[in-house]
């Protein structure tokens, strides 16, 4: 359930702080809401239950999950913090004053994605692979999204993030 959690505290923070949700550029708000609400709320009532029967699907979104947390540091720009973790200097277009808090959702939605494999039946945490080979796939979206968001920010600036628009004065760009 931690893993969901994190999962939905990624998707909330984004959405808060104007970027959206994944998905939102192929199924629009209300489709990718939607889309999430289900999805996350099966995957908690899953875990819940603690039924071996959902082991393997349970590796795979963990995975999936780690997956998510390990493409945002393939994009952005990241250094070691004091305690030698990895912290993203910048993302998302987000200011300065909210990257702690989103390195720490990040932290704790990959802890917990680890964490949670080992609530698993040994034979079925292999499912962990298939989520993790989602990476390049989450990646290519993410980057789609990215540049989608920087677009409505432009059409639609007083909901979008503000560091996308290109008037900001930290206008965010996506590495690479």
């Amino acid at each position: 359930m931690a893993a969901a959690a994190g999962t939905a505290a990624h998707h909330g923070f984004e959405l808060g702080s104007g970027v959206g949700l994944v998905w939102q550029p192929e199924l629009g708000l209300t489709g990718s809401g939607t889309f999430w609400v289900a999805e996350l709320g099966l995957w908690s009532l899953v875990a819940a239950r603690g039924s071996r029967r959902w082991d393997g699907v349970l590796a795979l979104l963990s995975g999936a999950g780690l997956a998510g947390v390990i493409v945002h540091f393939t994009l952005w720009p990241w250094r070691r913090n004091r305690f030698g973790i990895p912290v993203l200097t910048e993302a998302e277009g987000l200011p300065p004053s909210r990257l702690p808090a989103y390195n720490t959702i990040l932290g704790l939605w990959g802890l917990a994605s680890i964490l949670s494999l080992l609530e698993l039946s040994p034979s079925r945490r292999r499912w962990a692979l298939v989520g993790l080979a989602g990476l390049p796939l989450l990646r290519r979206s993410a980057r789609h999204h990215f540049a989608w968001a920087t677009t409505e920010a432009e059409l639609h600036p007083a909901w979008w993030n503000r560091g996308l628009r290109s008037d900001s004065p930290t206008r965010a760009t996506l590495p690479g």
